[in-house]
């Protein structure tokens, strides 16, 4: 099963794209602008979303990703995540003003888009992989993933900052091969950090203190134009772990 990042930034710009991260050929974690790279047959082929939480930069592709594939689906995308995030797409983004209720169209008997509630500490299979839902700590509810398969675990901390559920859930793990974690703005920014529901290198570094494992770490989700300055502060402050920058287009095998 191969892990490819279609996007990891915290904004758009040239070459920038928000998070999309595709499992396979028919899954996603999120949803943001990396979904546009995908090509027709790709986008037909996926069958579920995994969301973390309703910010624009991770659900922006679904309402054009639907519609770009509308005809060729023979059975409903599902989305899994929260009630909220699901009632926020519901509400604000597929409410006939916006976009079209794919939830009813062609007809309500036959939709080509599913909604599927998931609670934290719930798991859900899928193929080969197993999918746990963790609660995190972010302005709007949002959790990470776990995902697990014969041979590998990794994790996913979606948007979130200072907090105990996602790292005590982690350390009760078996093993952990790989962690996927956001750290959104420099240290310069911890204010902003800890309004908006994000991690600074300095945050990062204190919860990473929390965790038993010692997984590859891939840092993501940082702001365009402030990339070089957050890698370099995680790697001043974070000292017991190894680091990597993730990019758009890094692959891996699980």
């Amino acid at each position: 099963m191969e892990l490819q990042v279609l996007g990891c930034s915290g904004g758009v710009g040239d070459g920038l794209r928000t998070t999309t991260m595709k499992l396979g050929q028919e899954i996603l974690i999120d949803a943001g602008t990396g979904v546009g790279d995908l090509t027709l047959e790709q986008m037909t082929d996926l069958r579920h979303i995994f969301l973390t939480h309703s910010h624009l930069d991770h659900i922006a592709s679904i309402p054009l990703l639907v519609d770009s594939v509308f005809e060729h689906l023979h059975e409903p995308l599902t989305i899994h995540a929260l009630d909220a995030t699901l009632d926020a797409l519901r509400t604000h983004i597929f409410n006939n003003v916006i976009w079209p209720d794919f939830a009813a169209l062609p007809h309500p008997d036959r939709p080509v888009l599913r909604y599927q509630p998931m609670q934290p500490g719930e798991s859900r299979q899928v193929g080969e992989l197993q999918f746990e839902m963790v609660p995190v700590n972010h302005v709007v509810p949002g959790v990470g993933y776990i995902v697990r398969n014969t041979r590998r675990v990794f994790a996913f901390s979606g948007d979130t900052t200072t907090n105990d559920t996602f790292w005590a859930r982690l350390n009760q793990l078996d093993r952990l091969d790989m962690l996927i974690v956001e750290a959104a703005f420099p240290d310069r920014d911890i204010d902003i950090c800890r309004r908006a529901g994000h991690y600074c290198p300095s945050l990062l570094a204190e919860d990473l203190l929390k965790l038993r494992h010692r997984p590859e770490i891939y840092i993501s989700h940082n702001k365009p134009g402030d990339e070089d300055e957050i890698y370099d502060e995680c790697r001043r402050v974070i000292t017991t772990h190894h680091l990597n920058r993730l990019s758009a287009g890094s692959r891996f095998t699980l």
